[in-house]
C-alpha cells in the first residue's frame, strides 16, 4: 500500500536551565497508509513529543518527517498549517472545548470558517459523528452541562470533522469508562477499516494497545524492544 509517514533521524532536544534534555534521539519510523499503530511508554519517554512533531505542532531539532513524500518541516507556516488542517485530526489528553459554544458548534469549529464547504453539509456530518459517539441528545448542550466522558466524546467527534487521513490520538480514552472506551475503539477500528484512516495512538494501557495492529515501545526518546 505504500508508506504514508516516513520519519528519518528525528531528534528533539530541549534546553532546560542550560541542561540539554533529549526528548527524542534519532528516531526512525515508517507507517503505511491505513495502519493502526500504538506507542506505549512511561511518562517522559518521548511518545507525545513524537506525535506532536509528526502532526506539525512541534518543530524537531533535527531530522525529517515525510507525509506523502512531502517533508513537512521544510514547508512555510501557511503550507504547514494547511497540511495540519486538511490531513490530521487531533485528539489530545484534554477535551479543550470552547465553553460558550454548543456541542455541535465545538465539533464544526475546525472547518466552519473554511471558504470551501457547505455549511448544512458540515453540520449534518457533525450530527452523524456525534450520533455515532452516542451524543445525539446532547447536540445543543454546552460543555458545562456535559460530564468529563461526554466532553471527551465531543473532542473525539471534532477530530473527525475534517475527514482526515491521519488521526493523532494522545490518551484518547482517558476520561471514559470501560464500556465507552470499548465503543470508541470500535468506532476507531471502523474508521480505520472503512475509510483507511491511519491511526497513531499514544496510550499507557497495554490492553488498549493490544487492540491495534502494531505496538511500538518508547523509552528515553528511542524505540525499545
Amino acid at each position: 500500500m505504500g508508506n504514508l509517514i516516513v520519519i528519518k533521524d528525528l531528534w528533539k532536544v530541549y534546553d532546560v536551565g542550560g541542561q540539554k534534555i533529549e526528548a527524542l534521539r534519532s528516531v526512525n519510523l515508517e507507517i503505511e497508509k491505513g495502519s493502526f499503530i500504538s506507542i506505549v511508554g512511561h511518562s517522559g519517554s518521548g511518545k507525545t513529543t513524537l506525535l506532536s512533531i509528526i502532526g506539525g505542532l512541534t518543530e524537531p531539532t533535527k531530522g525529517t518527517v515525510y507525509i506523502d513524500n512531502t517533508d513537512i518541516w521544510k514547508l512555510n507556516d501557511s503550507n504547514l498549517s494547511t497540511v495540519r488542517n486538511e490531513r490530521f485530526g487531533f485528539i489530545f489528553q484534554f477535551a479543550s472545548l470552547i465553553p460558550t459554544l454548543r456541542t455541535i458548534d465545538n465539533v464544526v469549529l475546525p472547518v466552519i470558517f473554511k471558504k470551501k464547504g457547505n455549511r448544512k453539509e458540515i453540520y449534518d456530518y457533525a450530527e452523524e459523528i456525534l450520533s455515532a459517539m452516542g451524543m445525539s441528545d446532547k447536540m445543543n448542550s454546552f460543555p458545562s452541562e456535559l460530564s468529563g466522558g461526554q466532553q471527551r466524546r465531543v473532542a473525539i467527534a471534532r477530530a473527525f470533522i475534517n475527514k482526515p487521513s491521519i488521526i493523532i490520538a494522545d490518551e484518547p480514552t482517558g476520561d471514559l469508562d470501560a464500556e465507552t472506551e470499548s465503543e470508541v475503539m470500535d468506532f476507531f477500528s471502523d474508521a480505520n477499516e472503512k475509510d483507511q484512516i491511519t491511526f497513531l495512538l499514544v496510550t499507557h494501557s497495554l490492553e488498549l494497545a493490544a487492540m491495534t495492529d502494531k505496538i511500538y515501545k518508547m523509552k528515553d526518546g528511542v524505540f525499545s524492544e
